[in-house]
């Protein structure tokens, strides 16, 4: 039984709503942060990378930093960026990248169900990551990036996203710089928030699909209020995080790719011999590029050349929900053994490419000084829904989504 329910949202004005919208602030690193908000004071990377108002080399976990995070936020609420609505509201959330939508509603998820496994993870989280985003939401008393949230689609809640969509205008609509449309209904009639919410009772579970670390901080702050407000009667905002819930179906899980810098001192024809232990391998001299399209497979790009890479028998167990991933796959019976990546949460020679963009930065990361890369088949939501019910986490880096939630679009107070 989910617990689902609407809030008064702070969000732009909308004129402003196109200079506000930001990437979330876990896709770039602080120079590239820079860089965007050049000749925009008002993006909401000023909020969420708030280092970037702040002389560079900077402590990124300082004080400061929080602090610059709340001033900032503060001064476009009180210079009227920011408007909040009167009454709690749901909102309907509509992107469409490369002519593909999802639609999803935006409210507030509880603390609750994340402590008691309503919401069902599939990652670790990382202390230090968790803790810049404890402070960062404590600081500036707000959660200011959603969480996106999805469950196994229900008819009647598609019934009702789709009929309030078709039948009313939106409050915003623009495509962000990305060419990602951006689209957003205020949903604000209470028969029609009260049966969202009533829908969402009935579903067993949600599932994080991306903002772990995000989720995990909102409810440390929320548990750290209700140890300072002991008489706290569960109705309070902080007992709430933003959240952004979408149908299964209705989204798109790219290839999570991976580079390697060397080949751990096996010359590329020792290393290949190894490889041909647990993978079939088949050159692609005349197809160029191997995209995989069924799972098992891989694309191995190698001193300038692409192959086929087949798991043979026996390198997977179908009955482990984590085991039979491609990357746990590939992971076991290569990186780890042959390439000698232990820990690819740590080890320094493996990067990670989302599939968003192409074979081709593949190929520039390897001819730029990496020595080989491997494109992946993506990681499936049923796969994601399965481990997470087992009570597993995922490897590392084995989802990328597409498109990217924007931040600064909805802001839910504390």
């Amino acid at each position: 039984m989910a617990v689902v329910r609407p809030f008064k949202a702070y969000r732009p004005q909308v004129n402003m709503v196109e200079k506000v919208a930001a990437l979330p602030y876990d896709v770039m690193d602080s120079f590239e942060a820079r860089e965007m908000v050049k000749g925009n004071p008002y993006s909401f990377l000023h909020v969420d990378k708030p280092q970037v108002d702040l002389p560079e080399g900077t402590d990124t976990h300082s004080e400061q930093v929080y602090l610059k995070a709340r001033e900032n936020l503060q001064r476009m609420i009180s210079d009227k960026i920011y408007m909040q609505d009167e009454k709690p509201c749901m909102y309907i959330y509509k992107q469409i990248m490369m002519g593909r939508p999802q639609t999803g509603i935006v409210a507030c998820a509880s603390i609750d169900d994340y402590i008691d496994d309503v919401i069902k993870k599939h990652e670790h989280t990382l202390p230090i990551k968790g803790l810049d985003r404890f402070k960062h939401v404590d600081y500036t008393n707000s959660n200011t990036g959603p969480i996106f949230l999805t469950y196994r689609h229900k008819d009647e809640i598609d019934s009702i996203v789709k009929n309030w969509t078709e039948t009313k205008t939106p409050v915003y609509d623009f495509k962000s710089e990305d060419g990602v449309a951006q689209i957003i209904w205020v949903l604000d009639e209470e028969v029609i928030i009260n049966k969202l919410s009533a829908l969402f009772a009935k579903i067993d579970y949600l599932y994080i699909a991306d903002g772990h670390h995000r989720s995990s901080s909102a409810v440390k702050v929320g548990q750290k209020r209700r140890r300072e407000y002991p008489l706290y009667t569960g109705n309070e905002e902080f007992n709430f995080f933003l959240s952004v819930i979408f149908p299964d179906n209705d989204l798109y899980v790219m290839d999570y790719n991976r580079v390697v810098k060397d080949l751990n001192g096996y010359s590329s024809e020792e290393f290949l011999n190894k490889v041909l232990e647990k993978f079939d391998i088949a050159p692609c001299e005349d197809k160029g590029q191997f995209k995989p399209e069924v799972p098992r497979t891989y694309g191995m790009f190698l001193d300038r050349k692409w192959y086929k890479l087949t798991a043979k028998e026996g390198t997977f167990n179908m009955n482990d929900p984590v085991g039979r991933l491609d990357v746990s796959i590939l992971q076991k019976n290569l990186l780890e053994p042959i390439l000698g990546i232990d820990d690819p949460r740590t080890n320094s020679r493996i990067d990670f490419v989302g599939g968003i963009r192409g074979l081709v930065e593949l190929e520039r990361r390897v001819n730029g000084g990496m020595k080989i890369a491997f494109s992946m088949y993506p990681t499936t939501m049923d796969d994601l829904m399965c481990i997470a019910n087992a009570g597993k986490v995922m490897p590392p880096k084995s989802t990328w989504f597409e498109p990217k939630l924007r931040s600064g679009i909805f802001v839910h107070e504390l």
